[in-house]
């Protein structure tokens, strides 16, 4: 690929189809303790770190919601689905990984979940060793919509960040994305493209498959 150095995606939503579950998953915790709203907060939390995400849920219950029990109960629940039928794996993910590497292109991860989650995750579906870098968001204070996870990304691989794409399907990660300096290209999974996004993005494509042959037609 020309004038490029990388390109770095993020995890859930974007190579797994996993926001969704994890949603359902706080729906059924939220009516067993009969917490109100709780997809408004939960779209609020996408692309968002731990402590961001524990930070939104008390800005929005109060500081008297069961945060801990809450998350481990909604963790409990997603990892019995997920360790009984895997995670599913969004459409294109692998034709586009398989396109990168024939191209020799540098791949990166760089996800709010904790780095042994994502590390777990990707090796579970056969795709770790496609990565040459992979960041979770354990690793630094700041989350997404923050730029750091990206630009310690960019770091670790030793490449520019406005010769690198970052893939993201949240609001969150294309501000993080848009902030480092990088290209960010929206694949919208469970929030749509704003007219905010399309300005930060280079571009807003469908799936995986609609960014393999993007990529390959600003190849020629």
């Amino acid at each position: 690929m020309k004038n490029c150095d990388a390109v770095i995606f993020d995890m859930d939503g974007v190579i797994f189809d996993s926001e969704r579950l994890v949603l359902e998953c706080w729906e059924q915790i939220g009516t067993k303790y009969h917490f109100s709203g709780i997809q408004e907060v939960f779209i609020s939390c996408i692309g968002t770190n731990k402590v961001k995400t524990k930070e939104i849920l008390l800005n929005h219950y109060g500081k008297d919601f069961p945060y801990e029990e809450f998350s481990r109960e909604a963790s409990l629940l997603f990892h019995q689905v997920t360790d009984r039928d895997g995670l599913p794996v969004k459409k294109g993910v692998r034709e586009l990984l398989e396109y990168l590497r024939r191209e020799q292109m540098p791949v990166g991860v760089a996800s709010s979940t904790r780095l042994e989650a994502v590390t777990q995750e990707l090796k579970q579906a056969g795709l770790y060793e496609y990565f040459h870098t992979v960041v979770g968001g354990d690793q630094l204070k700041r989350s997404k919509p923050e730029p750091d996870i990206y630009l310690m990304a960019c770091e670790k691989m030793t490449v520019a960040p406005e010769r690198t794409y970052a893939i993201e399907d949240s609001h969150n990660g294309i501000r993080a994305a848009y902030r480092a300096g990088m290209r960010p290209v929206m694949v919208p999974d469970m929030l749509p493209a704003t007219e905010e996004m399309r300005g930060m993005s280079v571009i807003v494509l469908e799936d995986l498959l609609e960014v393999k042959k993007w990529f390959e037609g600003i190849d020629k």
